[in-house]
């Protein structure tokens, strides 16, 4: 008979066998909000690699030889495509590993908006000097930049800003790692139904606290919200610049200025990436108000969390400044 001395250590034993799982595949995911949907299917099988850390923003970063690194050990790499994320599109052509690349705008399911231009959604960049001091080497890059994002894409690509398409790119990411790592498939099943049903969660929470405050127009900082504004209904009256890559001019800001008075908007919103400046000079002398919207997760610790805490957190924003008196 075994004493309980040895009970005990075949207990743990078999705790220990029954907690095992084969060891996940490297995963490197390129932005915040996707490396968390990454990260909430791989819980419990591994941690992928997060290449935009920190406040970094995809429209500005500059890939550093760890992220390379990274890559090169890649099974499989997520990113939205070409339209965001532009300074991948060199290493990913580069890459001799074999690694499955995975183009999350290309997944089943998604709904896709136009960018939108005209009125107070124009850039209004030509012939424009800048805040940094007329036309540069910075602004033939941007225009480059656009014309590349408008011309091949098309797509507006802050495609996470509306649940639905959260899901549809959590299925394609389970479907991709299932694929790859099969010792691992159930896992990956599991956590996708824990997340679906997380999401329809947040989906409900999000109705409820914009509510009050959807007919209420505010302007951002750049164009990024049409998902969350379509999925919740909140009226974007207009943005200061369409594409963060480059900073409007003079005759940009003065014209969202009037806007402020002619659209009634009660906020102009920043971003925590960006020079806050710029909104306190759009809002002087309006009855306006400032807030700030992160869509990206700048000031979020990446995670499974993430998504959530970044959906609930603009929600808040815009129900917080969107309801107090200027």
């Amino acid at each position: 008979m075994l004493t309980k001395k040895a009970l005990l250590l075949a207990s743990v034993l078999a705790l220990s066998a029954g907690a095992t799982q084969a060891k996940g595949p490297d995963v490197v995911v390129s932005i915040k909000p996707i490396h968390s949907l990454v990260a909430s299917i791989m819980q419990g099988v591994g941690e992928p690699a997060l290449i935009v850390e920190g406040s970094a923003s995809p429209h500005t970063y500059s890939m550093k030889p760890s992220n390379a690194a990274a890559l090169q050990d890649a099974a499989v790499v997520f990113w939205l495509g070409h339209g965001l994320e532009a300074f991948l599109e060199k290493p990913l052509e580069s890459l001799g590993t074999g690694a499955r690349i995975v183009e999350l705008e290309d997944a089943p399911g998604l709904e896709k908006l136009k960018f939108r231009e005209g009125g107070a959604f124009e850039a209004h960049d030509d012939g424009d000097e800048h805040e940094s001091g007329g036309a540069d080497s910075h602004d033939t890059a941007h225009d480059a930049a656009h014309e590349h994002h408008h011309d091949e894409g098309e797509v507006d690509m802050h495609l996470w800003l509306d649940p639905h398409n959260a899901k549809a790119m959590a299925a394609e990411i389970e479907k991709t790692l299932a694929e790859i790592d099969p010792a691992n498939a159930a896992t990956y099943k599991t956590n996708l139904a824990n997340l679906d049903a997380r999401l329809d969660a947040l989906d409900k929470t999000l109705v409820e606290t914009v509510a009050p405050i959807k007919d209420k127009p505010f302007i951002a900082f750049h164009d990024a919200y049409q998902y969350f504004e379509k999925r919740y209904g909140v009226t974007v009256a207009g943005s200061i610049t369409v594409s963060p890559e480059s900073m409007p001019g003079a005759e940009r800001i003065s014209q969202i200025h009037k806007k402020i008075g002619e659209l009634g908007a009660t906020c102009v919103f920043a971003e925590p990436q960006f020079e806050p400046k710029l909104v306190t000079v759009v809002l002087e002398g309006t009855p306006a108000k400032s807030g700030t919207l992160d869509p990206e997760g700048a000031t979020i610790e990446p995670g499974p969390d993430l998504y959530f805490k970044l959906m609930e957190n603009m929600g808040a924003s815009l129900k917080a400044c969107l309801s107090s008196k200027a």
